[in-house]
């Protein structure tokens, strides 16, 4: 197994508050303009899934496997012909801040590491960035983006 680990973030809200909002997938709809439109497409999500189109990979779904209150969200991503386990850690610094941590784990054999690896700790570390800067008060005081 190889594993990628994200940059650590900074969110500037209590850990309930961001497990409350990231364990529900819905709330990607407000991250979909942080995603590259021309390296992923249809991008499509409910409550414990999310699908994306990924060039040259094609379609993977990530679904959580479990959730474990204000501490981890675990996901399994299915349709790929390697492993693939992603986490998104998370630990109170005090009442008011979060940090936030995303791991890989994939199952890749010697010739698609090289390949893959580069692009993929990227795209880890963009989306922990984009997770980080999520509007947690609109989601949590309205339900939606203003």
């Amino acid at each position: 197994m190889t594993e990628f680990v994200s940059e650590i973030k900074t969110i500037p809200h209590s850990d309930a508050d961001v497990y409350t909002v990231l364990s529900d997938l819905n709330n990607l709809e407000l991250a979909k303009n942080i995603i590259p439109q021309d390296k992923v497409k249809d991008f499509t999500f409910d409550t414990d899934s999310c699908t994306v189109s990924v060039d040259p990979v094609g379609k993977i779904r990530f679904v959580v496997v479990e959730r474990e209150p204000n501490k981890t969200i675990k996901f399994q991503a299915e349709q790929l012909p390697f492993g693939v386990t992603m986490w998104i850690q998370l630990v109170p610094i005090n009442g008011a801040e979060t940090k936030m941590k995303l791991t890989i784990k994939a199952d890749l054999n010697p010739f698609l590491k090289p390949m893959v690896s580069k692009p993929l700790q990227a795209g880890l570390d963009k989306v922990a960035e984009g997770l980080a800067g999520l509007p947690y008060n609109d989601i949590l005081n309205k339900g939606t983006i203003v």
